[in-house]
């Protein structure tokens, strides 16, 4: 066996570790969250940094795109992440710990769904973010990865993917978003 048929092998192996780990039970409470925020005409921000950044695009599309329902509303979703201009204004006029909290700030009403995406689950300006859609009355939401960090004491549903690797904790944010999509998608 060469040694990259012997890294897939233990990549495959652990990815499927980590799925028997989800917590299915968590995963159905946010799609109920979705449906509800569909059925309402609510919002769903999203956000994150690096790759969750990436994640956070790819499920804003999925979300508004990919749950399109026969005699349904279609869901709203924007990621925070796809405004360069606008991040690089925060970031360089006040912090980048504001450049998803501001954005927030402008745009976040009640009943709205907040999505936080941090692998470790400690990334200062999606947290800040996370408490101020909180004040306001939103419903947070977060992905995060490893032990969960500080994300999954402070949102109102967190999937912790228990995994130490960032790519497979990257790789199943991005199940999940797809998992999520397919379900609104086909109940509707």
């Amino acid at each position: 066996m060469t040694r990259s048929s012997q890294i897939i092998k233990a990549y495959l192996d652990e990815m499927r570790t980590t799925l028997t780990k989800l917590p299915l039970e968590t995963i159905e409470q946010i799609v109920q969250v979705l449906k509800s925020a569909r059925a309402q005409k609510k919002q769903v921000f999203l956000f994150g940094n690096g790759g969750s950044a990436a994640t956070a695009s790819h499920l804003a599309v999925d979300l508004t795109k990919g749950t399109i329902a026969p005699d349904k509303p279609r869901l709203r979703a924007i990621a925070l992440t796809d405004n360069v201009p606008l991040i690089s204004a925060w970031a360089n006029d006040a912090s980048y710990e504001d450049i998803f909290s501001q954005q927030l700030q402008t745009q976040v009403e009640p009943g709205d769904v907040v999505i936080g995406i941090s692998g470790s689950g400690r990334s200062p300006n999606v947290l800040k973010a996370l408490k101020l859609a909180k004040s306001i009355g939103a419903t947070t939401i977060g992905l995060t990865g490893f032990d969960g960090g500080k994300m999954k004491d402070l949102v109102d549903f967190c999937i912790t993917v228990t995994d130490s690797s960032m790519e497979q904790v990257e790789d199943v944010h991005l199940m999940l978003g797809h998992m999520m999509s397919s379900c609104l998608r086909a109940d509707g």
